[in-house]
């Protein structure tokens, strides 16, 4: 079956992709499957039907950055078929339906390869019921253990299913912004919905767009080349599949008079909405996406723009971060509302990884990376020697990367560096590495990387034992969840962050977008307890040093100033701040 024109590239892509998974499950070449994935990326974005160059007998799919003899082979293949000899071979061996298993934590390639040949299961269900059967610890180096992980896994991938991480969502929401932008008409485009509050996933993108073009920017949309299936349409909204992930994205038109009310309907939590709704109804109000509108006669009294229905309802404007219905329409009433953290308040990054452990960089290229971004100093923190597979820092080491460190703080670089470590807490609460090396440290992060799955009881004693190490400054990424992949793990946190507090232990928020570890109502329990924090982006390449901008939202999230984040010190203030 031929793929189809007005999908082809998307079609295309998505068979790569779904293809380099499968040959992952079989084992293959890692590079085979790297340029099976580069390929599905670079024709996801490609501006012209493939169909087009390959029918083009001046031109050659080979010029295409990215696209080798091989895969032009395979591409011509699927143009003839819609399928291709390699494909069809995994195929048979493999059903398309076992892809999911590769999202189950636990599960790797070469498992899920003896499961399926050894049981001919094909979906999760029939992971699942062997699981459930006890009949994967009949399998080499398995046991009941891995059961239960199967079981936790498969449960945790079906509850995220459909959900997004905040740096895909913002990813796809600034190429559709700038796609959109360019039609000829249109004035503005603004994301809302969940993306806009900085929740820490998202389920779908929404899009506001204003000016003559507006309706024009609902056909482009749905023309997209990456749109993968048009949902609706009509006059004000299109949506649609979008991507080969498939995020499904509402692009609304609207009449520039009616957008600060929509800003507002599309962005507030449902809860927010309906206690906003409630308020303007007490105030002889009626509230909607058009504006808010008198009870008796329907007059419009505000639609233009969101600061003028707050202050129509007696509230100060609600950044969009806090619209949860968690206190804010009432500290917006009294004016209490908090001076938010920005981005640029940021002065340092204090948890990265170099090449001395598990990072992709120098220490001279993060650091000059880190002054690219504005920064005064950063702390190297590479992982300690629990981390084996992370080639962790024993203490001999440990101590001579530290004297490193201090001499390239010396060399005048334009920023200040700190020797650091992010060292494992072990099962009983002491630290991975001993105190000597620890004292020579300006900085330790304390993290748990390991035994995830003890008894509430146990985990708090295991952080409140490490809290006792005087060293310690920063208890990182402290629920230990991956986001789409790994829960929390659980412990009486409001304890843990007292006993911080109350030693002058700062609770970290991690920025990586697959952790945002401390998320928003855990922040607000520990600022209520008296704790400061550190937002850190834990890089392991230059490049992840960006997502500082993800920690800053959650912690606008949790409420917090500029006041509650040590990292917008000062260099000499920081120091001082920290734990002595």
């Amino acid at each position: 079956m031929m793929v189809s024109i007005r999908m082809e590239n998307i079609e295309i892509a998505r068979v790569l992709a779904e293809t380099a998974d499968l040959m992952e499950i079989a084992a293959e070449d890692g590079f085979r499957i790297r340029s099976y994935r580069n390929a599905a990326s670079v024709i996801e974005g490609l501006g012209e039907r493939v169909a087009s160059i390959l029918k083009d007998p001046g031109r050659k799919v080979t010029d295409i950055p990215g696209i080798g003899k091989g895969i032009a082979a395979v591409l011509e293949e699927l143009e003839e078929r819609g399928t291709f000899a390699r494909r069809d071979e995994l195929l048979e061996k493999y059903p398309p339906t076992a892809l999911e298993m590769l999202h189950i934590q636990g599960l790797g390639p070469k498992t899920i390869a003896l499961l399926i040949e050894t049981f001919r299961i094909s979906t999760l269900d029939d992971l699942k019921r062997l699981a459930e059967e006890q009949k994967i610890r009949t399998l080499p180096r398995a046991g009941a253990k891995l059961e239960e992980k199967i079981l936790r896994g498969i449960e945790q991938y079906r509850k995220s299913a459909g959900r997004f991480l905040a740096n895909f969502a913002q990813q796809t929401a600034e190429e559709l912004v700038t796609f959109l932008g360019a039609v000829p008409g249109v004035e503005r485009v603004t994301p809302a919905g969940s993306f806009r509050r900085a929740k820490d996933t998202v389920g779908d993108l929404d899009l506001l767009v204003t000016g003559p073009g507006a309706e024009a920017a609902l056909d482009a949309f749905a023309g997209h080349t990456k749109v993968q299936e048009v949902l609706a349409k009509g006059e004000n909204k299109a949506s649609a599949r979008f991507g080969i992930e498939g995020i499904q994205v509402d692009v609304r038109a609207l009449a520039p008079e009616h957008f600060g009310a929509a800003l507002q309907y599309f962005t507030g939590s449902k809860e927010h909405n309906v206690a906003l709704r409630q308020r303007a109804l007490k105030m002889g109000y009626t509230l909607n996406e058009y504006g808010l509108s008198e009870l008796e006669g329907g007059a419009v009294v505000a639609s233009a723009t969101e600061e003028e229905i707050y202050g129509k309802l007696g509230l100060a404007w609600i950044p969009p971060e806090l619209r949860e219905n968690q206190g804010e329409i009432e500290a917006a009433e009294k004016g209490l509302l908090p001076e938010l953290l920005t981005l640029a308040d940021m002065r340092g990054d204090l948890h990265m990884h170099t090449r001395e452990s598990d990072g992709r960089a120098t220490l001279e290229e993060m650091a000059e990376t880190a002054r690219g971004h504005g920064y005064g100093y950063i702390a190297i923190t590479d992982h300690s020697k629990a981390l084996a597979m992370a080639n962790g820092l024993n203490e001999e080491r440990t101590i001579a990367f530290a004297e490193r460190v201090r001499g390239m703080d010396q060399e005048g670089l334009g920023i200040r560096v700190l020797s650091g470590i992010e060292c494992d807490i072990l099962r009983d609460g002491r630290m991975d590495l001993g105190d000597e090396a620890l004292s020579q440290l300006d900085f330790v992060v304390a993290s748990v990387h390991s035994y995830m799955n003890l008894s509430s009881e146990e985990m708090t004693e295991r952080y409140l034992r490490c809290l006792e190490n005087p060293f310690v400054k920063v208890i990182g990424h402290p629920t230990g969840r991956v986001l789409l992949h790994r829960d929390a793990f659980v412990y009486n946190f409001e304890t843990v962050a007292a006993e911080a507090a109350r030693r002058g232990v700062a609770m970290e928020i991690n920025a990586s977008p697959e952790r945002l570890d401390l998320h928003a109502t855990l922040i607000r329990m520990a600022k209520a307890k008296g704790c400061k924090f550190t937002i850190s982006t834990d890089a392991h390449h230059p490049k992840h040093m960006a997502n500082m901008q993800y920690g800053v939202r959650m912690a606008r999230r949790g409420w917090l100033t500029r006041g509650d984040v040590l990292n917008t010190l000062p260099y000499e203030e920081f120091r001082s701040a920290l734990r002595k």
